[in-house]
């Protein structure tokens, strides 16, 4: 069994984790393949849609180049409906590394609106990228004035892109115009297995799958770290239904048997929507855009607010072809945090139930970091992907979105604990909860990133 490299440990060089560390750099550019980065050593060998935009927000406070390249060669594969790909192919990888392949997605082969030159799958993933462009625009100013011109030319020539991906998202993903994105795969949710989808997938019948070989569970110590064979069968006839379908969206709407409402990745998109409308006016677009922008913000928002849940203190993903709320205590729950525009009712009962022995402030947990399924969940399970460990990832996502709620102590004790854990245990995927194992994958891109992105930021507590 092939095993990642053991993940190095970030040693803080000061008390507050003030400095960048060199070891974060390191693995970003140890995981470097010509102007993108894999997401990890060999379980990732590809390039991933929503770890390329966390990579290259990280990558803005070190080598800002490196950072516009890596969305560069991501948006260089969009499909003409403006889809960006969760997977763009490297087609120098060695063979058989990774499964799905290609040749299995065959996107290109069937519609007619994937890249004639990248291969890529046929699903997407959430919108980090707009905080991406954001931040590689942020950290440029104050800089010498060619970095500046680089900076604002990459703008003024991803501010297109960008929005022509945000509306497939409000139009083709959500046709009932409910502020909120269906997906048609977990996969496309980023947190492939989590008990979220248990409900709706179960109820699919699967058929005959095309004989397959699973590459990921030869690259982590424990098959136990990764989903089972019984999900990946379901995951694959997903696949395979979509492939008759030609990929076509309306088609899919219309006969597919996994419909998502997903409140994770419309709160993202909420969030990308309030970066966009700042690009919008960095490069001077047009008032149409500005207000298309503004609608999506309100609508998403509107969308979310109807999806919370009192009882539980969360928001709830809604299956689309049943019409109910999937009722599982997850870390999307906080989705109407990311989004913000919280009134301060709504983000003390969001506190309240984060702080709860529900999440952080369950008492058998390693370090006060929320687990990506609460432990009081039946399909918890602390060591098997997004079933229960602490991803650094989300802890990312909801430490930002602390500190643009006006919340900096809880903000900056989030920060604390994620750096101390990485500290202590390297960039690895993924963390168990009750004992700060590193689990899935070491040294993680994205892992790496967002430390960068936590490094350079100062909290003000």
């Amino acid at each position: 069994m092939q095993e990642e490299e053991v993940p190095k440990t970030l040693k803080p060089s000061s008390p507050g984790f003030r400095d960048v560390n060199p070891l974060a750099a390191g693995v970003l550019e140890r995981n470097g393949v010509k102007s993108w980065t894999k997401p990890a050593p060999s379980l990732y060998p590809h390039q991933w849609s929503w770890d390329s935009a966390f990579i290259a927000l990280g990558l803005a406070h070190v080598d800002n180049r490196r950072a516009t390249d890596e969305l560069e060669a991501l948006f260089s594969a969009q499909w003409k409906t403006g889809k960006v790909p969760h997977i763009v192919f490297d087609p120098e990888a060695p063979p058989k590394s990774y499964f799905p392949d290609a040749e299995r997605w065959n996107s290109n082969g069937l519609s007619e609106h994937a890249p004639s030159g990248p291969r890529t799958s046929g699903l997407c993933q959430p919108p980090v990228h707009a905080l991406a462009v954001r931040r590689i625009w942020e950290t440029a100013q104050g800089k010498d004035e060619r970095r500046l011109e680089n900076a604002r030319r990459f703008l003024r020539g991803n501010y297109p892109r960008l929005l022509s991906w945000h509306r497939y998202l409000a139009t083709a993903r959500d046709p009932e115009r409910s502020g909120l994105v269906t997906i048609y795969h977990p996969w496309e949710s980023g947190t492939d297995n989590s008990p979220r989808w248990d409900g709706p997938l179960d109820r699919i019948p699967i058929g005959e799958v095309p004989t397959y070989t699973r590459r990921d569970v030869q690259h982590v110590s424990d098959p136990s770290h990764r989903p089972t064979d019984e999900e990946y069968d379901r995951f694959l006839w997903l696949l395979e239904l979509l492939k008759r379908a030609r990929y076509e969206e309306a088609d899919i709407y219309g006969e597919h048997p996994f419909l998502v409402k997903d409140v994770l990745f419309s709160a993202i998109l909420v969030a990308a929507n309030e970066a966009l409308l700042e690009i919008h006016a960095a490069v001077g677009a047009s008032e149409e855009d500005r207000t298309t922008i503004e609608r999506w913000i309100e609508r998403g928002r509107e969308g979310l607010d109807e999806q919370w849940d009192p009882a539980l203190g969360l928001c709830l993903d809604r299956d689309v072809l049943t019409g109910e709320p999937l009722r599982v205590r997850t870390v999307a729950g906080f989705a109407p945090l990311i989004s913000g525009g919280l009134g301060e009712r709504r983000v003390a009962d969001v506190l309240q139930t984060l702080d709860s022995p529900a999440f952080v402030g369950n008492p058998q947990l390693h370090r006060p970091l929320p687990p990506s399924t609460s432990p009081g969940e039946p399909g918890f399970h602390p060591r098997s992907y997004w079933r229960g460990p602490v991803w650094p990832v989300a802890n990312w996502l909801l430490w930002w979105s602390l500190l643009r709620a006006g919340e900096p102590e809880r903000a900056h004790s989030l920060r604390h604990h994620t750096l101390e854990e990485l500290a202590e245990s390297g960039f690895a995927e993924y963390f168990e909860p009750f004992t700060g194992e590193p689990l899935g994958s070491g040294e993680q891109s994205w892992t790496a990133a967002i430390a960068l992105d936590m490094l350079a930021t100062e909290d003000a507590v």
